[in-house]
C-alpha cells in the first residue's frame, strides 16, 4: 500500500473527525508538502476533504465514488474487478469503451464504469437515460470458452446477479422480465446489454453493460419515462451507495459465472425463474421481422423465450420486446 492509500486508510478511520497535519506526517514518514500533494489528489478523484490551519483534514461522509479505490475496498472477488478499472466522469457510452479495451487484449473481468454517459444505449440501439453521479453504468470483459450459441445464457446470469444485489442491499423485490430488464414495483430501475464479438464458431470476447437507476429523484426523469422507469431512491424513499451495490454485483456474478462454467446452466435457469416476472403471461414479442402472440410458457436452456400461441404451436425466441398484451398495439 503506498503513501496516498495510507492516507486514505486513516481518514477513513476517523471519518468525520480531523486529523492534524503532522500526525499524518509522523504516520506516513512524508514532509507536510507531500502530505498536502497527495490531499489535492484525493480531492481531484471525488474526496470531499475539509481543511483547516489549526485542524488539520477531515474525510466528509457518506461517500459514494465509483473509482478503483472504492471498488477494491472491500471487494471479495478473485476476477472480477481484479484487472483493469477504468471509470470515466463522462464518457460516450461503457459498452464502447469497453469494446475498445477488449479489443486491445483487456482480460476478463476488466471494467469500465461512468459518472454519466453521453450515449448510453440499451436494445436495438435504444437511449439510456444516465444522469450524473445518480445511477451505475458498468460494462464488464468476459473471454468465455463457450459457443455464440450458448452466450445468451450471460444476459440472464448478469439480470440474477443484479437483482440479488440490489435485493441485498436495499431490501426492494426485483422481477426479471426477459431478456434484460429489472422491474420494481412494475417499473423498470435496471437493463442489461449483451454485446458479443465472435471468431467463426468461438466467442472472443463478450461486453456485459448494464445501466441501474440507483438515486435518481422522480422529478429528474423525462416526462415519457415517468410512468414506466423507475430508481432504487424513489421505490425505497432512501439513497442507496452505489459502490456497495457494484461490489455485490460483482461478487454475484463472479459465482453465479463459475458456477455456470464448472456446473453447466440448470442451477442459473432454476434461479432465474424463480425471479421472473415473465413466465406465465399473455403478451406480444416484437422482433426485427415479425411479432407473435400468445402464452410465455418457459425459458429453455439456451435463455430462448417460449411462447405458444393461440394455435398451440411453440416458438422459440432469441430476442425481442415483450409487451403485455391488451388485445391491441400500444
Amino acid at each position: 500500500m503506498g503513501n496516498r492509500e495510507t492516507l486514505l486508510e486513516l481518514l477513513k478511520s476517523e471519518k468525520n473527525c480531523w486529523i492534524s497535519g503532522e500526525i499524518m506526517r509522523q504516520t506516513l514518514g512524508i514532509s507536510r508538502n507531500a502530505v498536502s500533494k497527495h490531499i489535492r489528489v484525493l480531492r481531484d478523484k471525488g474526496y470531499e476533504i475539509e481543511s483547516s490551519t489549526k485542524k488539520g483534514y477531515r474525510l466528509e461522509s457518506p461517500q459514494d465514488l465509483i473509482i478503483p479505490e472504492e471498488i477494491l475496498d472491500g471487494l471479495n472477488t478473485k476476477v472480477f474487478g481484479r484487472q483493469e478499472i477504468i471509470c470515466f466522469k463522462e464518457t460516450d457510452s461503457t459498452n464502447s469503451q469497453a469494446r475498445a479495451l477488449a479489443d486491445g487484449g483487456a482480460g476478463e473481468g476488466s471494467l469500465v464504469l461512468a459518472e454519466s454517459q453521453t450515449l448510453g444505449r440499451g436494445r436495438k440501439g435504444r437511449t439510456w437515460f444516465s444522469p450524473k453521479g445518480e445511477g451505475l453504468f458498468i460494462s464488464m470483459i468476459l473471454r468465455p470458452l463457450m459457443s455464440p450459441m450458448d452466450s445468451s445464457r450471460l444476459t440472464l446470469l448478469a439480470a440474477v446477479a443484479l437483482a440479488e444485489a440490489i435485493m441485498d442491499s436495499t431490501g426492494l423485490e426485483i422481477k426479471i422480465k426477459w431478456p434484460n430488464d429489472l422491474l420494481c414495483n412494475g417499473r423498470k430501475v435496471a437493463g442489461i446489454l449483451t454485446e458479443l464479438s465472435t471468431d467463426m464458431d468461438a466467442v472472443n470476447h463478450v461486453i456485459i453493460g448494464l445501466g441501474l437507476n440507483v438515486n435518481t429523484p422522480r422529478k429528474s426523469f423525462p416526462m415519457d419515462l415517468r410512468k414506466k422507469a423507475s430508481s432504487l431512491l424513489v421505490e425505497s424513499e432512501q439513497p442507496h451507495s452505489r459502490c456497495k451495490i457494484t461490489q455485490l454485483f460483482l461478487e454475484r456474478f463472479e459465482n453465479h459465472y463459475n458456477t455456470l462454467v464448472d456446473h453447466g446452466f440448470p442451477k442459473l435457469l432454476s434461479r432465474w425463474k424463480t425471479m421472473s416476472d415473465s413466465i406465465g403471461q399473455k403478451v406480444r414479442v416484437e422482433m426485427i421481422d415479425k411479432t407473435l402472440t400468445g402464452t410465455i410458457q418457459d425459458v429453455d436452456s439456451n435463455g430462448f423465450l417460449i411462447l405458444e400461441d393461440k394455435n398451440g404451436v411453440r416458438h422459440s425466441i432469441l430476442s425481442g420486446d415483450v409487451i403485455p398484451f391488451t388485445g391491441k398495439k400500444s
